[in-house]
């Protein structure tokens, strides 16, 4: 009856960590964790930037905030055993809807759950369920810092601009018919240990509407983490495979 969840923080294939996949193999920032990945029931990441075929080889020299993944790169989160994807990130529509468009069938083709993004607002907004050993997840997820740019629009893809009375609304909603709600949220940067008054206020709130999991996608400098009424809540795991 039990299920093993792994959550993950930021992945985002670009710059150093793409230039070294590109001198040692697209495997290679996986090779001393990928055992323990993919020996969860179900394995979460935070992909933040989209795949595109146009995309050059990395430079890892580069000051660039402009990011992209090469398509072959996509075989590192094969390789780890990747269930779900989360696409709240501020990236992925840095070279244009179009690559983001490109990633989301990528995805679909092999049957990975997507949430917090999607091809418009709405289905960036949906939650996602799956099911396992009669364990029922909705995983909810959205984007409050932007920028403009990364939020997906009526008519176009990108990440879930956060709406809390929705996505509360949605927690209550989903709790009631039986799921464990997991909140993930693209937040502001700290680089400090501890979760500042606003995003302690956000998180709890996610809490109290009945979310079992509230977790930060944002950090690049983990944060902390409490138990909080019946919930868990993690305020910003760190980087999985990035650079900074």
């Amino acid at each position: 009856k039990m299920t093993v969840l792994v959550m993950t923080g930021v992945t985002a294939l670009a710059r150093a960590t793409a230039s070294r996949m590109d001198s040692h193999g697209v495997t290679y920032p996986g090779l001393d964790i990928a055992e323990w990945l993919r020996s969860a029931d179900l394995t979460h990441i935070s992909n933040e930037v989209s795949f595109n075929p146009d995309c050059p080889l990395a430079n890892p020299m580069s000051t660039s905030m402009q990011f992209c993944s090469r398509p072959e790169y996509i075989g590192l989160l094969e390789y780890i055993g990747v269930d779900i994807v989360e696409l709240s990130g501020n990236h992925n529509n840095d070279y244009g809807r179009a690559a983001a468009t490109y990633s989301l069938e990528l995805y679909a083709q092999r049957g990975w759950l997507v949430y917090a993004g999607g091809a418009n607002q709405e289905e960036a907004r949906q939650p996602r369920t799956i099911e396992h050993n009669g364990n029922r997840f909705a995983f909810i997820g959205c984007n409050p810092v932007g920028p403009s740019t990364a939020w997906a629009t009526d008519s176009e893809p990108g990440a879930a601009l956060c709406d809390y009375d929705i996505v509360t609304g949605q927690i209550q909603r989903l709790r009631a018919d039986g799921y464990l709600p997991i909140v993930t949220i693209q937040y502001n940067e700290y680089y400090i240990p501890y979760p500042s008054e606003t995003q302690e206020r956000d998180f709890r709130r996610m809490s109290d509407a009945g979310a079992v999991i509230v977790s930060g996608s944002q950090a690049h400098f983990p944060q902390s983490m409490e138990f909080y009424g019946s919930g868990f809540i993690h305020y910003g795991l760190g980087n999985l495979f990035f650079d900074q």
